[in-house]
């Protein structure tokens, strides 16, 4: 068996979960007010537990995947669920068929709204132009998913870094006043934590989307490592982006896209709305592309030619029908409506990922029990 390239592999599966997670909502910074900053001071501390608490789950998922080789999420949940898999796999289905609706839609929505809003092209258009893109990249398969991932990801990530550091920096005073004010406001540190918790929990619904990249391990060991690098990366994002929703705070509360805000009244808005724009486009891109491709694996599996990427006819039409759906639902502009399904998604997953996820931590050890 041709050994991959260790490194490369564990950076690739940690972008693809950065890129998985910073989707049109994350860019927009609609995301991280709702479920951090507006519960106060609590939102400095929140997302790296939000974080940790992901990096156990994705761990321990992609190196399950990997030890018992098992990389679509419906052999996989058959492997992890065991004798309860007729239950458990078909109810994470339906939750899975749910996040496919919610979460590629709000980026068509989100992506097509912005091109248009940047470019002045019909919102029709766009967004169409975005699922194209999203179309071809899904059919290619997991490797170059991966490799989109992790140059979507460094362009997203400098360009954070551009937009928010310096209006970090330039408005240290209000974040400290946002602090202070926020103190004082009266705000629990349980609603906090518990909007931090229905954050995470939603994001589970995500090892459908990772356990395909496991493959590319050369030992189970690795899952561990890659999502260390992925918790690293996504904490360090989130409180930067709290940081600089802090500068606008309380007015951002009344904005849809509080980060548009930011840019528009800080450092450099002519430079950087337009930039703020792009990423908002590449993160609903990279979101989509993720799930989708997931599907396209579930539905297809993955085969080789000569050394090359087979593209099935099935391939095709898995990835066309899935497409074609969150566009159309993307058309209805239900971005209230969807937003709130986050949340309802999240305590769908609590009974068919969370509770289930930590029995089998307990009865098999961390997966290092010896079944019989």
């Amino acid at each position: 068996m041709k050994k991959t390239n260790a490194g490369a592999a564990v950076l690739g599966v940690a972008f693809v979960w950065f890129t998985t997670h910073f989707g049109g909502g994350f860019a927009s910074g609609a995301q991280i007010y709702s479920y951090f900053v507006r519960y106060g001071a609590w939102c400095l501390v929140m997302p790296v537990l939000a974080m940790l608490y992901n990096t156990v789950f994705f761990a321990y998922s992609l190196r399950f995947a990997r030890k018992h080789q098992v990389y679509d999420y419906r052999s996989y949940n058959n492997a992890f669920y065991g004798r309860f898999a007729p239950v458990f796999s078909n109810l994470f289905e339906l939750l899975y068929l749910c996040v496919m609706c919610v979460a590629p839609a709000v980026a068509f929505a989100t992506g097509g709204a912005t091109f248009s809003a940047l470019t002045g092209l019909p919102y029709l258009l766009c967004t169409l132009l975005i699922g194209a893109f999203i179309f071809v990249v899904a059919i290619f398969g997991t490797d170059l998913v991966r490799q989109v991932a992790s140059v979507l990801s460094v362009c997203i990530i400098a360009g954070l870094v551009v937009v928010y550091l310096p209006n970090i920096l330039a408005n240290r005073a209000a974040i400290a006043g946002a602090v202070a004010s926020m103190n004082t406001a009266g705000l629990s540190p349980w609603d906090a934590l518990y909007s931090a918790f229905l954050y995470g929990t939603f994001q589970l619904s995500n090892i459908a989307v990772f356990v395909q990249h496991a493959q590319s391990f050369d030992k189970p060991g690795e899952a561990v490592k890659s999502m260390g690098v992925g918790f690293v990366v996504n904490a360090l994002l989130m409180v930067m982006v709290v940081l600089g929703l802090m500068t606008v705070y309380p007015d951002a509360a009344s904005q849809s896209v509080p980060t548009l805000y930011m840019v528009q009244n800080g450092v450099g808005a002519s430079f950087m709305t337009p930039l703020i724009s792009v990423l908002i486009i590449l993160g609903a891109v990279s979101t989509a592309v993720n799930m989708v491709a997931a599907m396209v694996k579930r539905l297809c599996g993955e085969t080789k030619a000569a050394g090359h990427f087979h593209i099935s006819q099935k391939q095709v039409i898995a990835a066309l029908v899935c497409c074609v759906a969150d566009f159309g639902i993307a058309q209805f502009g239900l971005l209230t409506l969807i937003q709130k399904a986050y949340s309802a998604i999240a305590y769908l997953a609590i009974p068919v990922i969370l509770v289930p996820y930590l029995v089998h931590m307990v009865a098999t050890r961390m997966d290092t029990k010896e079944s019989r």
